[in-house]
């Protein structure tokens, strides 16, 4: 079962006629249930007020209408299992584990202790967290705990003092101490948020529950994302490809992306891509500070993205300096993306924090070599090139600054143009690994199987 709020009218959701009261922030609440069964997959969307009509922004409003959804979404997942009929029959309690995701739903296993567990019910239920990005934590005035209905006793749970935020209300860290597991989106993003640097204050929280927190590294789906079928490579002079046809193929999509973009044609021009959200975390203020050099380079570079203001107008400025050789393209495209993954010879992720990544996944999928800052999930994903017994799937470099990622870049070029046979040969090992969900689907019910069997 998948529970979600009811943002909008949802074709595949029926209404289920089921009514539920429930006390939230100090007032009666009554929200309804909807019931979708997609895919295989039970979906029970939350029917309130507060979730309507945002949609396309569902981080709308204050930090304390934020809170409220958070919470209302919480306790209705929690009795979902209880009172809503899936397929005729409802979940139950007897052999259930939760699983929330950040500090949005995080409030999810401090309930689940406080107003259920500890009375006598849900006794065989348990609780998962799993951590994508440790930097949103749900901060706030202690004050504000006041509102969520949480028990004297468990006040404690969510007060953190650190030298940036003080002492505060912290909601993620509630869920990190009351879930039975936790989980961080990679092998290397668990350990980055051990560290002081990388656990945004909650380092010391983390390492004291240790024994329960792992890194899984997310699956990508290949029904959305393969050379073999991908849509978007069906059309304009694109080709779909395999292994066995990569060379044609890439070449084929490496062309027809040139031809779209108005960029000169030439199968002999390495094309260089970045595809991701524009913000200081994603590093490409280090692709700006290295545009000069990159152009020099004679090198074709394509940038699609939005974010920061001044960051979506560097990416103008670099188009409009060399527009024979860069577009950058502000705003986003599902095809665009699909079609730059394709046409590239080398994505460029020089993310200074990368929880997992899902990029990287995609290019080496589509024998798109990428050239990675060696953090978190990208350092678990892609194996550093070795030319020596030519083996790994990219480049990596240690320091987010605009000297080691030009090294990287620099080498990843020099392989390209020099010992091609190499270069394909990392494409291939890319393209040949299994990076889909069934892997992180075994470590997933790993967890779920600890955290049943923890008392």
């Amino acid at each position: 079962m998948v529970v979600a709020p009811r943002y909008g009218e949802y074709a595949e959701g029926w209404e289920t006629g089921v009514r539920r009261q429930m006390r939230v922030f100090g007032g009666d609440q009554q929200i309804g249930y909807f019931h979708g069964y997609i895919d295989g997959v039970d979906y029970v969307f939350v029917d309130h007020p507060c979730f309507h009509n945002l949609g396309e922004n569902i981080y709308g409003g204050d930090r304390m209408q934020i809170a409220f959804r958070c919470a209302l979404l919480c306790k209705a997942a929690l009795e979902a299992v209880w009172h809503v009929p899936c397929g005729g029959v409802h979940y139950g309690d007897d052999n259930l584990v939760y699983i929330a995701n950040d500090w949005h739903t995080a409030l999810l296993p401090v309930y689940l202790q406080a107003h259920y567990r500890d009375h006598g019910q849900m006794t065989y239920a348990r609780s998962l967290l799993v951590i994508h990005n440790i930097a949103h934590q749900g901060r706030g005035p202690m004050a504000e705990l006041s509102q969520m209905e949480v028990p004297a006793s468990y006040r404690e749970m969510f007060r953190l003092d650190d030298p940036i935020g003080g002492e505060h209300m912290n909601i993620m860290k509630a869920g990190i101490i009351t879930a039975h597991r936790v989980v961080a989106v990679s092998h290397g993003y668990a350990w980055e948020c051990q560290t002081q640097e990388g656990g945004w204050g909650l380092d010391q929280t983390l390492r004291d529950s240790s024994w329960k927190f792992r890194g899984i590294v997310n699956g990508m789906d290949y029904s959305e994302w393969s050379p073999q079928q991908d849509v978007h490579l069906q059309s304009d002079g694109y080709q779909n490809y395999t292994q066995d046809n990569l060379r044609e193929g890439k070449a084929r999509c490496k062309e027809a992306l040139q031809k779209e973009l108005g960029l000169p044609v030439g199968a002999h021009i390495p094309m260089l891509g970045f595809i991701g959200r524009l913000d200081y975390q994603k590093g490409v203020d280090l692709i700006r500070d290295n545009h000069s050099w990159m152009m020099g380079e004679g090198i074709q570079l394509i940038l699609l993205g939005s974010g920061r203001a001044d960051l979506e107008q560097d990416l103008r400025e670099m188009e409009q300096h060399r527009q024979d050789q860069c577009r950058g393209w502000v705003g986003f495209s599902v095809r665009m993306a699909h079609r730059i993954t394709a046409g590239c010879d080398i994505l460029l992720m020089p993310s200074r924090f990368e929880p997992c990544g899902l990029n990287q996944l995609y290019a080496m999928a589509y024998g798109t070599v990428p050239v990675v800052h060696a953090v978190g999930g990208l350092r678990d994903t892609v194996k550093p090139y070795n030319p020596y017994d030519n083996s790994g799937t990219g480049w990596t470099f240690e320091w987010a600054d605009a000297g080691n990622f030009r090294d990287a870049v620099g080498n990843a070029l020099y392989t390209y143009r020099e010992f091609r046979d190499s270069f394909e040969a990392l494409q291939k090992r890319g393209m040949e690994q299994d990076l889909s969900w069934d892997n992180a689907a075994q470590n997933y019910e790993e967890v779920l199987l600890a955290a049943k069997y923890q008392w």
